[in-house]
C-alpha cells in the first residue's frame, strides 16, 4: 500500500512522535497564557462596557467590534511583519500571546458584559446605597454573580482559543500545527500527521467542550 495513509508512513510517525509532543506542549502553553490574556482584557473591558460613562463604553465598542471584525489571520500578520518597521521586535511566541490573546479577549469582553448585564439592577442600587463605588460593586458584588452565568460561555470560548493558536503554523509559531506542517512537507507524509494533530486538539478539547455543555445544563435546571 502506498496510498495517504500507507503503514510505512504511521511507522515513521511513531519512530519521530517527540515532534509532535514538543508541538503539543508548545500549544498547550501557548493556550494557557493566551487565555489568561483574553480573561483579563475581557474581564476589563465588559465592566468598561457596562460603565455609565459613555467615552467608557465607546472604548469597549472600538475594541470590539475592531477585533471582530477583522481576521485573527491579519492580526497575527501585523503584529509579526508591521511591528517591526515600528522598532518593535517581539519573539514569535510572544507574537502568538498577544495576537490569540487580543483576539479572543473581545468575545469574552461580550460575555462578561452580557453577565452583567443580567445580573439585577437592584443589586446594582443595593451595593451603591451600601457606599460601594461603581468598580467596588463590581468587584465584590455584580461580578461574582455574573461569573455563574458568563462561565459556560468562557469555557466555550476557552475551547476555540485553543483551535485558533494553529494560526500560528503560518508564522513558524513552534506550535502543534506548525510542527505537523514541517514534519510532513520534509517526507510528503500528510495522512498520518494530520490524522495525529486533528486527534490531539481533539484531546483537549473536547474535554472542555463537555464541562461547557455539562454546566449550560446545571445552570437551565437552576433557572
Amino acid at each position: 500500500m502506498t496510498g495517504p495513509f500507507a503503514w510505512f508512513k504511521w511507522e515513521a510517525l511513531f519512530r519521530e512522535w517527540p515532534v509532535f509532543a514538543e508541538g503539543f506542549v508548545m500549544t498547550v502553553i501557548l493556550s494557557a497564557l493566551a487565555l489568561g490574556l483574553a480573561i483579563v482584557l475581557g474581564v476589563l473591558f465588559g465592566i468598561l462596557g457596562t460603565a455609565h460613562w459613555k467615552p467608557l463604553r465607546a472604548v469597549n465598542r472600538v475594541y470590539v467590534e475592531f477585533i471582530q471584525n477583522t481576521p485573527l489571520v491579519i492580526q497575527i500578520f501585523f503584529l509579526y511583519h508591521g511591528l517591526p518597521h515600528l522598532g518593535i521586535m517581539l519573539p514569535v511566541f510572544t507574537v502568538g500571546i498577544l495576537g490569540v490573546g487580543v483576539y479572543h479577549g473581545a468575545y469574552i469582553a461580550e460575555v462578561v458584559r452580557a453577565g452583567i448585564q443580567s445580573i439585577p439592577r437592584g443589586q446594582h442600587e443595593a451595593a451603591y446605597s451600601q457606599g460601594f463605588s461603581y468598580w467596588a460593586a463590581m468587584r465584590y458584588i455584580i461580578l461574582p454573580q455574573a461569573k455563574r452565568m458568563a462561565f459556560p460561555p468562557l469555557t466555550n470560548q476557552a475551547v476555540s482559543l485553543i483551535k485558533n493558536t494553529s494560526v500560528m503554523a503560518m508564522i513558524a509559531g513552534g506550535d502543534l500545527m506548525y510542527h505537523a506542517d514541517s514534519w510532513a512537507s520534509t517526507n510528503l507524509y500528510y495522512g498520518p500527521a494530520y490524522i495525529v494533530t486533528g486527534l490531539l486538539y481533539l484531546a483537549i478539547c473536547y474535554p472542555l467542550a463537555r464541562y461547557a455543555r455539562n454546566l449550560e445544563r446545571k445552570l437551565e435546571v437552576s433557572l
